[in-house]
């Protein structure tokens, strides 16, 4: 687009919302976790609303004008589902950041879209209660993210993902209409699950502004138990055994050998040397509870372990999970750069998804490596690239085929938290039948008729791109 049009929009934009809800498009909001894959994008302009009337004034002008529009949260993802692909408005949510209500005696909480999720954690543990999500960088990525991709974490196994929390959303669809549903209560079926369809949506049906969530008393204690093995199999039949043996634990994690070697070294309690896996298992309830099944996971862990680590005291515990929450930091420093994809796999099948990813990553002849959920036979596989080595980076996105390939093949998913966002566009019809992936067309193009929200994103068929393309093409003369 022209130098002219763009100047244009920014003004109309401006007298839309206020010179004061406009920023100049730098690399804050034009990336996120993709942008060592080369994935960065541009924006026309980028506009920071300051509540929900004016996010609905916004999306009717791009409505109106025929212009792109990226909802966008903290940049956290790993799929460039806020990544502006052929410019248009990047809309920011940061500054819709309020607490609008909190009642701690009644286990809810209504929330702004752009509150961060450490906040929101903070805010509930200060009234005795609990947000059980955590997906990672909870300084960075906030609550309307989070919703729109259906975010996880270590304690999705016991707790479930974000939108298991959400009880009522507000948010605003095209051409510009802010819509409600759900709320303050903990059942609704008087209709077709709107909030369900909007969570994990990734914005591109909808941009969620607020939502009414649930919360828990904290748990009095969480002890975390890690064991090593020294392979593969064995590990994995350990996290079996886990479950076997009844116990329900809050979060069950693996780590492979390789993501040992490079996160290991800072691992608070050591690492065996014959170590070639890991598991992280962790009790939580009350005292009673947390002791007593903190000491059945360290008989359960125990058997055969080359070594266990559990600790009880809590400024241990949080080391142990801050330790977890920089294994991706770790693996990525390796050699500088990485191809990250998340798969879900049966948890029967998780040791074949586990050596088969290290195979594929030497068949594209790339280190990679694994780490994840394993409870929720949630993988976070991974391929080693150096930096600004494109061939590296093209074999990659091939080992990634592959991967989507090897879950669908194991009766899994292309995606388990991280969403599908433009990487994995056109990977859905690897999974489901033809008649669902029309079905999920159609619901896009329902929402939204002109493909104008976040579009290129959460595609079904690599065959929608043509249509994106046309859209993309479209005069806007209507902006000048």
């Amino acid at each position: 687009m022209k130098t002219r049009a763009l100047s244009s929009i920014e003004r109309k934009l401006s007298a839309t919302v206020g010179p004061q809800a406009l920023v100049p498009a730098t690399a804050e909001h034009l990336s996120d976790e993709t942008e060592g894959r080369g994935l960065r994008g541009r924006a026309d302009a980028v506009v920071l609303p300051a509540n929900t009337a004016e996010v609905a004034r916004v999306l009717a002008w791009c409505y109106e004008h025929d212009v792109p529009i990226t909802p966008r949260g903290g940049g956290t993802g790993f799929a460039g589902g806020a990544v502006p692909l052929d410019g248009g408005v990047v809309l920011g949510l940061e500054r819709l950041a309020k607490v609008r209500q909190f009642d701690p005696l009644l286990w809810r909480i209504s929330v702004e879209a752009g509150l961060r999720t450490a906040e929101l954690r903070r805010v509930a543990r200060e009234s005795g209660l609990f947000f059980p999500p955590d997906p990672g960088a909870a300084e960075q990525s906030q609550i309307g993210g989070n919703i729109s991709t259906n975010a996880g974490g270590p304690h999705a196994f016991k707790y479930g993902c974000t939108g298991a929390w959400v009880t009522g959303l507000e948010a605003v669809v095209p051409p510009g209409e802010v819509v409600t549903v759900g709320g303050p209560v903990r059942k609704d079926v008087a209709g077709y699950d709107l909030k369900s369809l909007l969570i994990g949506s990734e914005g591109t049906l909808g941009i969620v502004t607020a939502a009414w969530l649930r919360l828990l008393p904290a748990p009095e204690a969480s002890l975390p138990v890690a064991a090593f093995q020294s392979d593969i199999r064995s590990g994995c039949e350990v996290i079996e055994r886990v479950l076997g043996s009844g116990l329900q634990v809050a979060a069950l994690e693996f780590l492979d050998g390789a993501t040992l070697e490079s996160a290991g070294p800072a691992f608070p309690g050591g690492v065996p040397g014959e170590a070639g896996f890991m598991v992280i298992a962790e009790a939580d309830g009350s005292v009673e509870e947390a002791a007593r099944l903190g000491e059945e996971l360290v008989d359960v862990l125990g058997e055969g372990a080359l070594g266990l680590y559990a600790p009880s005291e809590r400024s241990a515990v949080e080391a142990l999970w801050r330790w977890r929450d920089g294994v991706s930091i770790a693996v990525t420093a390796r050699r500088g750069g990485k191809v990250s994809e998340d798969i879900v796999v049966p948890l029967d099948r998780l040791a074949e998804a586990i050596e088969e990813t290290v195979e594929i990553g030497r068949r594209h002849d790339l280190p990679a490596c694994s780490w994840g959920h394993a409870g929720d036979g949630n993988l976070h596989s991974t391929f080693l690239v150096a930096p600004g080595e494109k061939a590296e980076l093209a074999r990659a996105e091939q080992a990634a085929e592959e991967l989507f390939a090897l879950a669908v093949r194991l009766g899994g998913s292309i995606s388990g938290e991280h969403g599908v966002g433009w990487v994995k566009r056109g990977q859905l019809t690897r999974q489901w039948p033809a008649s669902a992936v029309r079905l999920h067309g159609e619901i896009k193009r329902l929402f939204d008729p002109k493909g104008l929200l976040n579009p290129g994103k959460k595609l079904a068929t690599s065959g929608e791109e043509s249509r994106i393309a046309t859209l993309r093409a479209r005069p806007r003369a209507e902006a000048d």
